[in-house]
């Protein structure tokens, strides 16, 4: 297992959340999972770190990227970690 520091803000049963966790797991990457405020103008602590309240929305200490919308994140992490997907 990879011992990155990963942390991963979602909605439970969020579609495009669910796409990068699938992702993360593919790659057995560790991750912290943080869920956030249903309401889209409630979630203050998604808007500090990536700029958009949108999720899903990562922060990687191993390389300091920070990002949000489910594409851009699995392909960052296909690049990142696993290559070719």
């Amino acid at each position: 297992m990879s011992n990155t520091d990963i942390t991963l803000y979602r909605l439970q049963a969020c579609p495009f959340c669910e796409r990068v966790v699938r992702r993360l797991d593919e790659y057995d990457l560790d991750y912290e999972s943080r869920f956030v405020e249903p309401m889209h103008s409630d979630r203050d602590v998604v808007k500090r770190l990536s700029g958009k309240r949108t999720v899903p929305a990562i922060v990687d200490d191993e390389t300091g990227v920070t990002m949000s919308e489910s594409a851009n994140i699995v392909d960052y992490l296909d690049r990142t970690y696993g290559g070719e997907a």
